[in-house]
Formats: structure tokens, sequence, C-alpha cells
């Protein structure tokens, strides 16, 4: 079903199309915008971040954009020189087709690393993109960047006379660090390049920063918005209220879809030092193998949650003897829990979302974050993930 025309900020156009990439499926993405955007983007920190990460950072160094590129299923990542101006090449076959500059084009690229891209299909493929241009399908474009997804991932929010929309593509190597896999949004509110970098990144780190599916920090993380301006100005706390809605919309929708997952965890925990704290004694225990799996089976093993606080041996203002461990309305610690307790618990790690609390009882800061189980499906479906 296509994302209703009305409902996508003015002035988005979208090419949408299979360039034989890996399969049949659609795997090429230019959304333009026609006038010049106000942008941000946060990308991967790994030290193996492929050419649309390094290429894409050096294009947003003025805070401006007119269209993104996104290829899918091929990550172009570990190919050297080649890799770089294969991702050059991409952008100037754009640029030359669409007359927007070059360095005014983000690229974004998702999929198997270490494989060039199929560069003469790609050449071929955009011949005439110029003129293939049609009214942004936000929805489709959210499927055409999909890879092991099994769901296009969509949100959108009204704020004043504008509106926003956030696609998102990742189900596996999800561990953020200063971005996550591939996600961008796109508005037609008119906000400047200051405030949209802070709102920004301070929405990121508190949504897709808190996101993890199996702890493996990809290579080509990418986060970009674009803000033409078309609709006005807008309150910039509706901005950054519309932004967080979104953005924990996706996060949710990604941590449903990830590979192999049957359940969503939710991790709160509060009472600390500072954020940083709260945060990193969540990120241990959503990420522990032995939290996921319990959680999976709906084992109601507790214990597991107070090894992963445990785990987080640099925090010496935890006093084990001042937490506090739940599950959704169950104390399990400090407590003799009954058997009826154990059933309890048994219970609500049998839903689709189970939600963990920990209060630390040292300070006034909280963090919560997002994972999933972990199930015999990751490993089927990422031991045969390239071929």
């Amino acid at each position: 079903m296509s994302f209703p025309i009305s409902s996508t900020p003015q002035g988005f156009s979208a090419f949408i199309t299979n360039l034989g990439i890996r399969d049949t499926t659609d795997d090429f993405v230019f959304i333009k915008s026609s006038v010049p955007c106000v942008a941000d983007g946060v990308f991967t920190q790994s030290l193996f971040a492929g050419p649309s990460v390094t290429i894409s950072r050096d294009n947003l160094k003025d805070s401006q954009a007119q269209g993104i590129v996104v290829i899918s299923k091929n990550a172009n990542v570990a190919n050297g020189s080649i890799g770089i101006a294969d991702a050059q090449e991409v952008l100037q076959l754009v640029a030359t087709e669409t007359g927007i500059a070059a360095h005014n084009i983000v690229i974004a690229s998702t999929g198997v690393i270490g494989r060039r891209y199929p560069i003469e299909k790609i050449r071929t493929g955009l011949l005439g993109l110029g003129n293939k241009l049609t009214d942004a399908d936000f929805h489709a474009a959210a499927r055409a960047i999909m890879t092991t997804d099994t769901v296009a991932k969509l949100a959108t929010r009204q704020i004043g006379n504008a509106k926003l929309v956030g696609i998102a593509k990742g189900v596996g190597m999800i561990e953020p660090n200063m971005a996550t896999l591939l996600t961008f949004f796109f508005t037609d509110a008119a906000i400047s390049a200051n405030s949209l970098r802070s709102i920004f990144r301070s929405t990121i780190d508190k949504t897709f920063n808190c996101l993890s599916v199996d702890t493996d920090t990809s290579t080509s993380d990418s986060a970009v918005i674009l803000a033409n301006g078309l609709a006005g100005e807008v309150s910039e706390a509706d901005f950054a209220n519309a932004l967080q809605e979104v953005a924990q919309e996706l996060v949710l929708k990604i941590a449903r879809d990830a590979e192999g997952a049957t359940k969503i965890i939710e991790v709160t925990v509060d009472s600390a030092i500072n954020y940083t704290q709260a945060k990193k004694v969540a990120k241990s225990i959503v990420n522990s193998p032995l939290v996921k799996t319990a959680v999976y089976g709906a084992d109601p093993n507790w214990g597991r949650v107070a090894m992963a606080i445990g785990k987080c041996e640099n925090e010496q203002q935890i006093n084990p003897e001042l937490v506090v461990i739940s599950f959704d309305n169950v104390k399990v610690y400090p407590n003799t829990l009954t058997n009826e307790n154990l059933e309890q618990l048994r219970q609500i790690m049998s839903k689709d979302q189970v939600d963990i609390h920990v209060s630390l009882n040292i300070g006034e800061a909280s963090a919560t974050v997002w994972g999933c189980d972990l199930s015999e499906g990751y490993i089927e479906i990422n031991g045969k993930y390239s071929t």
C-alpha cells in the first residue's frame, strides 16, 4: 500500500527502482528536495566505515543537502580505492542527471561487505533519472532500503503546518554508536541549522543509540535529516517532540522486526548517578545473551539481570544492597520468590514485550533502552546471509 501523498512533506520527489544489485527487488532510492535543505547527519564510528559514510560526512559539513541516494543489498565496504571511486561515480551520475551538485547529495549503502557495486548495471539504470522523478512515496522508499527486514519501517507526524516523515531499515548488526543502521527524516518545516543539529543529535542519542539487537556496530550506520522549510517555521519544542516520537516509533519497529526476534525487551534503569551510567547498565542488560535467551524461553531466571548489572565493574558507586530489580509489576530482587511469584514472572516473560526495571538508588538519572530476545532464527538468518 502506498503512503498517502497528502501526509508527506512538501517539495520531495523520488526515483525508486531495481538496478540488479543482488536480486529483483527495489534496491535504489533517490529522494530529492525541490530546494536546498538544512541538513544534518550522524554516522557509525566503525574503523571500517565505508565510502558512503566518509563521503556523506564531508558533504554535510556545511549543514546543507538537497538529495539522498540509498543503495541496498551491497554495503560497498572494504573495497579500497575502487569502492571510493564507485561511490563518487554514483553521486556524479545522479548529479549530472538532476543538476544538483554532487557535494549536495548524501549517499548511504547497506548489505554485504567486501563486494564491489555492479557499477555497469548502476550506470545503465541511472540513465534518464532526472526525467523519472515522481512525488515521493516514502513507503516505497522504506521497502527499497530493506535487506533482511521483513516489513518496511515508516512513521510520520504533523507539526503545525509542517509534516515530518521518517524511514528506517535494520534488523541485525545493530549496536549503534552515534547513529544506527540506516534512517532518514524529511520535513518541510523551517528550522535553523544550529537548532536542527542540536535537536537531531539529542534525539538520535535517546532513541536509536538506545537500541541494540546483537551488539555489532555496522560499518555503514547513517542517520540523516533534511528540512526544506517550505511549510514555514514551527515551534522548536513541537518539532523536537515530533522528531522524538517518530524516531522512537521507528526504533520499536526495528526491535520488533529484529532478526529471529519474537519479543521486544525494554529496560529502564533509574536512580543512577548520571544518564551515562544508567544507559551503560541498561545496555549491559539488554545486550546479555543470557538475558535474551531467558526472555525467549520465558525462563524466570531473573538472576541473569543481576549478573548483567554486576558486569559493569567500573561503576563502583553501584551497591548491590541498594539495587531493586523488577519485571513489569513483579519485584524479583530483593525478594524471596514463591512458586506463585515465579509463575507470574513466567507469564510476564511470555508477553510480546518484556519490561525490565532496575533502580540503582544512588542518584536521580534514568535511561531506557530497547532490544529483543535471541532465538534460533538469528543463527539461521546470519549463518547463510551472504549466500
